[in-house]
């Protein structure tokens, strides 16, 4: 599913012009990741929470040489699914 095929979805249930459901959709999005960079936990009730967490650097290795190379620590998004979310997929 794309974040087209979501603004339509709400577009057709809401009754609402896709083209303002696309502003809010985009706009949710632009506020979840403004909130990441800020390193700050998005927690939306019943869906999950979204958190940044720091990787330790460690070593790597280059699978055509063999050479060991360092890989630095780094920032990646976590996202751990809610309990509504949760026994939905089950």
């Amino acid at each position: 599913m794309t974040k087209k095929d979501i603004a339509l979805k709400i577009s057709d249930d809401s009754r609402i012009k896709q083209t303002a459901v696309k502003v809010v959709v985009q706009k949710t999005f632009d506020c979840i990741v403004g909130a990441l960079a800020r390193g700050e936990k998005v927690e939306l009730r019943n869906f999950g929470v979204f958190k940044v967490k720091e990787r330790r650097p460690r070593t790597g290795r280059n699978p055509r040489t063999g050479e060991v190379v360092p890989v630095p620590s780094r920032k990646v998004v976590v996202f751990k699914p809610g309990l509504e979310m949760k026994k939905q997929i089950k």
